[in-house]
């Protein structure tokens, strides 16, 4: 089964995908662009530091491209800002657990401090989660476009006797004869 199968075209939840991806891409642009209007060396390790956080050229350089990505996505939408924003998270979360091993040597070409490990991980999480929101879970409520897709039969049986409910309702009410007191 691929995860493209079971998305749902248009649903509720495309917003939240939209604005999760352009507000993480927004603070990623954010801190690329003040890395580059600081005039930082590609490749220097020495620590400068920007919001906080220690960065290089280098890193200011894949923020921007990274937060543009979001942002773009942002702009598609739906599916395409979900898939996105969970493999832009995986990959922070990555990266968090890669520079947390390389801090102090010369391997961290990206100059990652402390705080960068930190960053990564929460801002990691913070777009996983956005890029799951309503679309992963044992438990989805059936009204949810990803449940429906993923169990047409029951989804399609479930319509059917709500359609019956609401015609029978309708029947009871135009008759007149029967109202419940």
């Amino acid at each position: 089964m691929k995860l493209s199968d079971e998305l749902p075209v248009d649903h509720r939840l495309a917003n939240v995908y939209r604005i999760g991806a352009g507000l993480c891409g927004a603070i990623l642009l954010a801190f690329g662009i003040l890395g580059f209007m600081s005039r930082l060396s590609f490749f220097d390790t020495s620590g400068d530091s920007i919001a906080g956080l220690s960065t290089n050229g280098l890193l200011s350089l894949i923020s921007v491209v990274v937060g543009g990505l979001l942002i773009a996505g942002a702009v598609m939408g739906g599916n395409i800002a979900s898939t996105l924003s969970m493999t832009i998270g995986s990959l922070f979360l990555l990266s968090g657990f890669v520079h947390l091993f390389i801090l102090d040597r010369p391997a961290n070409i990206l100059g990652f401090g402390m705080s960068n490990v930190v960053f990564s991980f929460v801002m990691g999480l913070l777009i996983l989660t956005f890029g799951m929101y309503g679309r992963v879970s044992g438990g989805l409520p059936h009204d949810n476009p990803y449940w429906r897709r993923r169990h047409p039969g029951q989804a399609e049986r479930e319509a059917a006797a709500a359609r019956r409910s609401a015609a029978a309702r309708g029947q009871l009410g135009q008759g007149g004869t029967q109202t419940l007191r």
